[in-house]
């Protein structure tokens, strides 16, 4: 029996073997670890969808893999899954959900709960419904499987919009619309990108001594991601101060009380509510934007990511619904999403989903910078350290004011300038004046 790879994760093509954990003749219990897959900012253990003695390993630590990949080859014990070809959890990576049957056609929703059409290839290239797998997609008429076949359309990435994700004349008719579209005003990219990276055409050893290092998995895929996020994205960023005395203050003063709770109340926490309140006036700044539809998705739930710097690189884990926790369960969760980050031990579900992203580089004593934004969210904010600086008082006289700096970027094909100002005066009027009251709340 063949086990092959599932849906890897929304957004996530493609994965590296970490390590094997078994080896030719093992004999593997149901649900037992058999690999680690390290995807574009997590390790994801790979559990054994059925019992079995291992026959073959196909695939050895830092192969590339992605959906449909056969790993090993099980000879299964007993009559369970005989005969059968089994993709590695028929519950997920995530082990939350088949990969057909509990959630239908997985294209019907692309990254982050957009509608078909919204994720996209490399090169431009819309997908429309879930990768290749080598059938003839979700359900459709004869007559729309025969001209698919005789034009050479993959149904496979259209996802049907009719009952029970059936494939649509009109989702065929837009499909083509699009890829024609992408055709005609991406050509030259799409081009450029298909030939890949040119290879430095320099011997630098010319000069002096020299050592090369491969770039890590986890590195090469941060680049790319901030690349296409740039090359996408037309960004803006806006840079203002807040006055920080009243949170220092609030800080020091609770903070034995966090710390009998195991728990370390930071600036980045205060940003969090803060954050959050501003968000719910502003919804744009929560949204996505599917430019192939010409539609902004809203999220009516707050998933705050905050950039943590790590060995390995630059890791968001994602803080889901900051808006219903407390301060404490906030300090706490962001503890510990920093320690598993740090260890390499986050999740996929603690780094997707997330609508808003924070990066705060003032430990690291930095001064206003400029964010790039973690799409497809369509704004980040920036902190920076902190410094005393001379502010005049109501009375007009020269007083020391700690201020922090805040620079925020975002996606101005769907925010302008005058909402990207408004969103900062309002944070920084919730820093200002942050609510004592949301302290006291220690359970």
């Amino acid at each position: 029996m063949e086990i092959k790879l599932p849906h890897l994760g929304d957004g996530v093509k493609t994965a590296t073997v970490l390590s094997v954990m078994v080896a030719v003749g093992d004999t593997v219990q149901k649900e037992q670890t058999i690999m680690e897959l390290e995807t574009d900012k997590a390790v994801a253990p790979i559990p054994a969808p059925v019992a079995g003695v291992v026959e073959k390993i196909l695939v050895k630590e830092g192969s590339v893999v992605s959906q449909g990949t056969a790993v090993m080859v099980f000879r299964v014990v007993g009559d369970e899954g005989k005969g059968e070809v089994v993709s590695q959890g028929q519950r997920g990576i995530e082990g939350q959900r088949g990969i057909e049957g509990q959630r239908g056609i997985e294209g019907q929703r692309g990254i982050e709960g957009q509608t078909h059409g919204s994720a996209r290839t490399a090169v431009g290239a819309p997908l429309c419904g879930r990768p290749p797998s080598g059938n003839m997609g979700g359900p459709t008429s004869p007559a729309i499987r025969e001209a698919a076949l005789r034009y050479g359309i993959d149904l496979t990435r259209i996802a049907g919009t009719g009952a029970g994700g059936r494939i649509t004349t009109e989702d065929v008719r837009e499909y083509i619309s699009y890829l024609q579209s992408i055709a005609f005003s991406s050509a030259e990219v799409s081009a450029s990108v298909a030939k890949g990276p040119k290879p430095l055409d320099i011997d630098f050893s010319k000069w002096g001594p020299i050592r090369e290092e491969t770039v890590s998995s986890l590195r090469q895929k941060i680049g790319a991601k901030m690349a296409d996020a740039w090359n996408t994205v037309p960004h803006v960023t806006q840079f203002d101060e807040a006055q920080i005395d009243h949170v220092m203050a609030l800080r020091k003063k609770y903070n034995p009380v966090y710390s009998e709770k195991n728990a370390r109340i930071t600036v980045t926490v205060f940003v969090l509510k803060a954050v959050v309140a501003v968000l719910k006036r502003f919804p744009a700044f929560n949204a996505s934007y599917d430019e192939a539809t010409g539609k902004m998705i809203y999220k009516d739930y707050y998933h705050i990511g905050v950039a943590v710097d790590t060995p390995a690189g630059l890791i968001v884990p994602v803080i889901r619904d900051v808006d219903k926790k407390s301060l404490l369960q906030l300090s706490q969760e962001l503890e510990i999403l920093a320690g598993k980050a740090r260890e390499r031990k986050l999740g996929l579900d603690d780094i997707q989903g997330g609508t808003f992203t924070i990066s705060n580089l003032g430990s690291l004593g930095v001064g206003p910078f400029t964010p790039i934004v973690n799409t497809p969210e369509v704004a980040i904010l920036g902190l920076s350290k902190g410094f005393v600086k001379p502010v005049y008082n109501d009375k007009k006289a020269l007083v020391p004011v700690m201020v922090m700096p805040m620079s925020l970027s975002y996606d101005h094909r769907v925010i302008d300038g005058a909402d990207g100002a408004r969103f900062m005066r309002d944070l920084i009027q919730e820093m200002e004046s942050f609510d004592e009251k949301a302290l006291k709340e220690t359970k």
